[in-house]
């Protein structure tokens, strides 16, 4: 028998048959299922299942219980008892004693998923990143934490951002903040920033992108674009002392929709638009490709260019949900409904954007958890 494990929303999958399963239910059988065969004692599965936690051994004898229930349905699949030992997982033809992936815990392995999940991530690809996440398993390696972050980070899993106990909350901070950007007034979400970046409360690499990137935007919409250019001589400066090639197009792109709602001129925009055409030939990222259709359909409804400023909105759009970052199309989708509220284009123009970005706010679940990621951001500006 094989089990096909979905570490994005705790379901097994055996026989054509689907069990949901809680967080740490799915952790623990995901353990036992890597090591199918091996026994280990209660106190070992605390550690590798509950690690910097502080559970009771009778955790572990409960979650057994109710693995045991849920999985009943799978006939043959069974958490056996060692009597003075502990627990371990047989599954239907597979010899004992033996590891279904023995390179799971290969080093050589583990750094070069690693490395095809950051080349995913620099791309844009985030369907293949969950793809590939989905399969550790049968692939015989595991993802590390920083990535399970990521990975729901682009599903747009906010859910998990909010209450997960598998990554603290300071690692989490950044991605709850992007959220948070996208459901309310920018003058509000850039007043947080900047607390945010005056307590430095992010790690390192974290902390910057939010301050030479992340703000950009927040400075634009709030009407203040003058601060964004501003910031904007730091960002290049940054980005072209640490070497952070891979930032360049999607800094490009931000500094051609500051400058359009600036009210730079014609000429200038067209000479910002050619660099970004050449940038990204050399880097073509799926993100920054569809934020830059975006920005370009902006630039036509100044130009009152309605029906091109549709079909471009249309495709950077398209182009996001093709990249499966669901924050970032979100995103995109704050970006034109702020700017038609600042420069207003026809009435059905803006009422058809303002529908979709409300439906998609409704369907990835951030008007329903909202309330919460308000609560969280908050008491972490007020328990400092």
């Amino acid at each position: 028998m094989h089990l096909e494990l979905n570490n994005s929303e705790y379901k097994v999958i055996a026989d054509g048959i689907t069990v949901t399963l809680l967080p740490k239910e799915f952790a623990l059988l995901q353990f036992l299922y890597r090591n199918v065969g091996r026994t280990f004692s209660r106190e070992q599965l605390l550690d590798h299942v509950w690690p910097m936690e502080y559970p009771v051994e009778r955790t572990v004898d409960d979650h057994i219980y109710r693995l045991r229930k849920k999985l009943h349905v799978l006939s043959g699949l069974d958490i056996k008892t060692v009597r003075g030992f502990g627990y371990s997982l047989a599954v239907p033809g597979t010899p004992a004693g033996v590891a279904l992936n023995p390179a799971m815990n290969d080093p050589e392995l583990r750094e070069t998923m690693r490395s095809v999940f950051s080349k995913f991530h620099v791309y844009g690809q985030g369907k293949s990143m969950v793809t590939l996440a989905r399969q550790q398993d049968i692939l015989g390696y595991e993802l590390d934490s920083v990535y399970t972050m990521v990975i729901h980070f682009v599903q747009g899993d906010l859910e998990w951002l909010l209450h997960t106990d598998e990554v603290p909350l300071k690692e989490r901070l950044f991605y709850l903040m992007i959220f948070y950007f996208l459901s309310g007034d920018p003058k509000e979400r850039l007043a947080y920033c900047e607390q945010v970046i005056e307590r430095k409360l992010l790690y390192p690499n974290y902390q910057l992108e939010l301050e030479i990137l992340t703000i950009l935007d927040l400075f634009t919409l709030a009407g203040q674009p003058e601060r964004a250019l501003e910031r904007l001589k730091r960002s290049h400066q940054v980005i072209a002392e640490l070497g952070y090639d891979n930032f360049i197009p999607v800094t490009l792109i931000t500094e051609l929709f500051v400058h359009l709602v600036a009210g730079t001129g014609e000429e200038e925009l067209k000479r910002m638009d050619e660099a970004i055409g050449v940038v990204l030939q050399e880097k073509p990222f799926l993100r920054e490709i569809g934020s830059y259709k975006v920005v370009k359909g902006l630039w036509c409804l100044r130009l009152e260019q309605w029906r091109e400023a549709e079909n471009l909105l249309s495709e950077g759009l398209q182009v996001l949900e093709m990249s499966g970052f669901i924050p970032l199309r979100l995103y995109a989708l704050y970006r034109i409904v702020h700017y038609c509220r600042m420069f207003p284009p026809p009435k059905a123009l803006q009422h058809k954007y303002e529908e979709i970005f409300v439906a998609e706010l409704e369907q990835s679940g951030l008007k329903r958890f909202n309330p919460s990621l308000e609560d969280t951001l908050q008491q972490i500006l007020k328990s400092l």
